[in-house]
């Protein structure tokens, strides 16, 4: 027979205990449990301060200048063009990880990021090839 001796006036209900947080992931296909809560769910992450915002606002700034001062800078066209496309790279990685937050999120979505970025840098390419402008 239960013990329904909480049940009564006056006397304390007994305290749940806390469910235990799994450390490993539910296996593919099967639903997790109320036992078995993601760490990433009850973890928060730590995002930086505004002070590390700015700096990556005037990074992207003194980047941008650099790419105006390289139009008027007499070199090489091919040359011209590849310093353009790293600091395009570079700055897009940036605006991606900090503003999009893709530093701090799953490693699944960097992935995304950087496939999407490839894929665009071969289509510009072909297209510059296309045009003649790569010569």
């Amino acid at each position: 027979m239960a013990d329904t001796s909480h049940l009564k006036p006056g006397v304390k209900q007994p305290q749940a205990a806390a469910a235990p947080v799994a450390t490993a992931p539910a296996t593919s296909g099967q639903a997790p449990s109320a036992q078995t809560t993601s760490v990433h769910a009850t973890a928060e992450h730590a995002h930086p301060g505004p002070a590390v915002y700015v700096k990556v606002a005037l990074w992207l700034g003194i980047a941008t200048a650099i790419e105006v001062g390289l139009y008027y800078l007499d070199m090489p066209h091919g040359l011209f063009i590849g310093l353009l496309l790293f600091l395009m790279i570079v700055k897009f990685s940036t605006v991606a990880a900090y503003f999009m937050h893709l530093k701090f999120d799953a490693p699944i979505f960097r992935r995304l990021m950087v496939m999407g970025i490839t894929l665009a840098i071969v289509v510009y390419s072909i297209v510059l090839l296309t045009f003649g402008i790569l010569r």
